[in-house]
């Protein structure tokens, strides 16, 4: 029979699409992935994936495996845990997943009241991108995550915690800024920088650019809301950015000014999700509930 670790291969290959990537996320060597990539594809008397272009590809017999290739990995993590909860054992750790535009300004004040409620509790903050994390996620690889709406996965628990406002940020000396009044109409024909593509925040950008006629910097594509203003700040194009981030000490106004037309009200929806029947749910309820506490805004 397959073995755990060769589904948990599998699994991860199948949502990175990437043998090199998949192979450093999982800790391994390449050579050694695809090792054990051949002996599942062995034991199975199946081929998994085809190489394209951009990288692999499940074929049609990896494509009908997949989700109970998930189910089992979910299976495993929750027998795991249901065992430490008959044995009446906090939950020693919890593997949280994270989007790098929430995580680095959210998650140190979460930690701290965490650790002052459960000091031998361990919280691994994972950053990702919040679809690859969904899946993970379901597939029992994360305990929680924290992640933009929508957040959608197989019988997941989804619990919205609070709304943030979204700023347009310029430079200094940016045109915008002159202006008594600011409308859309101003932002046509503006360029905006952006995040990796898979990220929530590209698509939420994405159409907000069009409500403005703005268009997004497609050769560019920063790797954290303080590269994105720090480009902007540069005068590369304007950016958007969250009011959590601007108010935390690791993010701020330092070298851009906001500027936004009459009437902005833009926002991110943000929740946090675990997989409805796991044995911590009570303890992730309430990790949920201090994430949302240092959420607001008021």
């Amino acid at each position: 029979m397959p073995t755990l670790r060769q589904i948990e291969i599998f699994v991860r290959l199948a949502e990175m699409e990437n043998m090199g990537e998949a192979a450093m996320a999982l800790g391994l060597t390449q050579p050694a992935l695809s090792q054990q990539l051949r002996a599942l594809e062995g034991r199975l008397g199946l081929r998994l994936f085809e190489r394209v272009p951009r990288g692999m590809q499940l074929t049609p017999s990896g494509r009908n495996i997949l989700e109970p290739a998930r189910d089992v990995l979910r299976a495993n993590r929750d027998f795991r845990d249901t065992a430490d909860h008959v044995a009446a054992r906090l939950a020693g750790s919890i593997r949280f997943g994270v989007t790098p535009t929430i995580g680095p300004y959210l998650m140190p004040g979460v930690i701290k009241v965490l650790h002052r409620r459960h000091p031998d509790l361990r919280l691994f903050i994972r950053e990702g991108i919040p679809a690859l994390q969904q899946a993970e996620l379901v597939a029992g690889e994360l305990d929680m995550i924290l992640s933009p709406m929508p957040v959608r996965g197989r019988g997941l628990h989804v619990e919205p915690l609070f709304r943030e406002p979204l700023r347009i940020v310029a430079p200094p000396d940016d045109p915008l800024l002159s202006l008594d009044t600011l409308s859309e109409a101003d932002f046509s024909g503006r360029t905006f920088l952006t995040l990796d593509h898979r990220h929530h925040y590209h698509r939420q950008l994405s159409e907000i650019c069009e409500q403005l006629g703005a268009t997004i910097l497609a050769d560019y594509e920063g790797t954290s809301l303080y590269t994105l203003q720090q480009m902007a700040g540069s005068g590369v194009g304007l950016a958007m950015l969250p009011e959590l981030y601007i108010r935390s000490e690791a993010g701020g106004l330092d070298g851009v000014r906001i500027a936004e037309p009459a009437g902005w009200a833009q926002y991110r929806s943000v929740a946090a999700a675990w997989r409805a029947n796991a044995a911590f749910a009570g303890l992730y309820a309430e990790v949920a509930q201090v994430v949302a506490e240092e959420g607001r805004l008021d």
